[in-house]
């Protein structure tokens, strides 16, 4: 059985995106990041309604959808769980924690904020040619 896990969700509303994509994507990168690991058993709808202000109706959303996506599963009188059969991690994550965590240094020197960061890494990994540095 796995562990429950204290996962804090930001909502934030200035984004123009649905509270439950926001929601959905927190998980994911939760899980890509190992932060949630199969077997873990994510916090009830109850739970993340009352810490985020926000309706137990957009976090069931966002659960079943990230079912949908197999990502995790509703365990009936138990709870949704992070899935057993997830691709795993790669061997370097940490070390590519490490240049990222370098790169976004030098971004924030150059006068960059989250927000110009985010655009510009979505920007180049939406290039495959961008992949080729050369």
């Amino acid at each position: 059985m796995g562990l429950v896990v204290v996962v804090i969700f930001r909502i934030d509303r200035r984004t123009g995106t649905a509270v439950y994509a926001q929601l959905m994507q927190q998980v994911r990168q939760a899980i890509r990041m190992g932060r949630l690991a199969p077997g873990d058993q994510l916090p009830t709808a109850r739970e993340v309604a009352e810490s985020a202000r926000i309706n137990p109706n957009t976090v069931l959303k966002a659960y079943r959808e990230l079912e949908l996506a197999g990502l995790v599963e509703a365990r009936q009188g138990s709870g949704t769980y992070v899935r057993e059969h997830l691709a795993p991690l790669p061997d370097n994550l940490g070390a590519l924690r490490h240049e990222l965590a370098s790169w976004v240094a030098r971004a924030h020197a150059a006068g960059l904020d989250v927000s110009d960061m985010q655009a510009l890494v979505a920007e180049v990994a939406a290039v495959p040619e961008a992949h080729h540095v050369g």
